[in-house]
């Protein structure tokens, strides 16, 4: 069973739309669910447009994450955890227990820099009842053509956890496939694009 979390200490950077997507791929091969831990509930908002016979399944788990997880994970061949904006929340520390990959979405602003210095230290702490733990800071809503994008690389380096080759740029789709119910896999043409970062990305998810 792959277990991935996706975490963050701010709201916006973009976890919901990375989980469901990158659940939303995975999907294709095997049985996969997510755990909607952040109480705003956005993936659980995401499967009520999609219907309930589209994968991946969305289960509940904005209180009692733990229980859920040792009763039901079992089930799946893959498990994303979208975690509340904080790491100082119970789900998110149970996340980083339990979980083979955790993922962090940074975008180019000096706040998203500042806040992945308390997931460092989360992740750390994590590491003393799970120490296989991998950590990768993604970065999102890459715009090449901002200074600030381009010293992007630049500025993860400094920090203690390392950097996904895969950026995930800013695109229209990734909004609309979610409005849509749907993943950017789902877009056709539209999306093309947005599903190369998205495969590209699970690809070093996957691969130790």
């Amino acid at each position: 069973m792959t277990v991935i979390a996706l975490v963050g200490n701010k709201g916006g950077a973009g976890k919901t739309t990375i989980a469901v997507n990158l659940a939303s791929a995975l999907a294709r091969n095997g049985s996969t669910a997510v755990f909607d831990s952040d109480p705003q509930g956005s993936v659980l908002q995401w499967q009520a447009i999609a219907g309930p016979d589209r994968a991946p399944i969305v289960v509940d788990t904005a209180d009692g994450l733990e229980d859920v997880f040792a009763r039901s994970a079992h089930r799946y061949g893959h498990v994303i955890i979208d975690c509340p904006p904080s790491v100082h929340a119970t789900q998110t520390h149970v996340a980083l227990a339990v979980s083979e990959v955790a993922l962090v979405p940074v975008q180019p602003s000096p706040l998203d820099l500042w806040a992945t210095v308390h997931i460092e230290h989360a992740i750390e702490a994590a590491r003393r009842v799970n120490p296989g733990l991998r950590a990768l800071l993604v970065i999102n809503q890459l715009e090449s053509r901002t200074t600030l994008s381009r010293l992007m690389r630049d500025a993860l380096a400094e920090l203690e956890l390392p950097a996904a080759r895969t950026a995930i740029r800013r695109r229209a789709v990734y909004r609309a496939s979610v409005l849509e119910g749907k993943s950017v896999l789902d877009m056709g043409r539209r999306g093309a694009a947005a599903a190369a970062e998205i495969r590209s990305l699970l690809s070093e998810v996957t691969t130790p």
